[in-house]
């Protein structure tokens, strides 16, 4: 598989993850420039999410979650400011959360979620 079917596909799996959680999915792959994209925004409980997916199929060069850089996260933040001045609804709490999938032969090895990370 190429890195971005790997991609395609974990974004898929972190889609089918948060539904089980409770989550409803608002939009995949939105962007706002050619250059910043969040891969999923969802809500829950009135919280506006906005989710960075990285898979992987191998630990080897560190874990997903460590691929996302200071860099990325200040690209989802500008995305996430354009996406809720342009939404009509209004929620009570806004945040940044990354999702990290270990894939092993095109299986699902490891799921790690992480809630309101910050550039920090």
């Amino acid at each position: 598989m190429t890195n971005k079917i790997i991609g395609k596909y974990g974004e898929d799996i972190a889609k089918d993850f948060l539904i089980k959680q409770g989550f409803e999915i608002l939009e995949m792959n939105y962007h706002y420039s050619k250059i910043a994209e969040i891969d999923i925004i969802a809500s829950k409980k009135e919280v506006l999410h906005f989710i960075e997916v990285k898979t992987r199929t191998q630990e080897l060069f560190g874990t997903p979650l460590e691929a996302i850089t200071p860099k990325k996260l200040k690209q989802i933040y500008s995305c996430a400011i354009e996406y809720i001045n342009k939404t009509k609804k209004r929620y009570k709490k806004y945040q940044i959360d990354a999702i990290g999938i270990i894939l092993d032969k095109e299986k699902i090895e490891k799921i790690d979620f992480v809630e309101n990370i910050t550039l920090e």
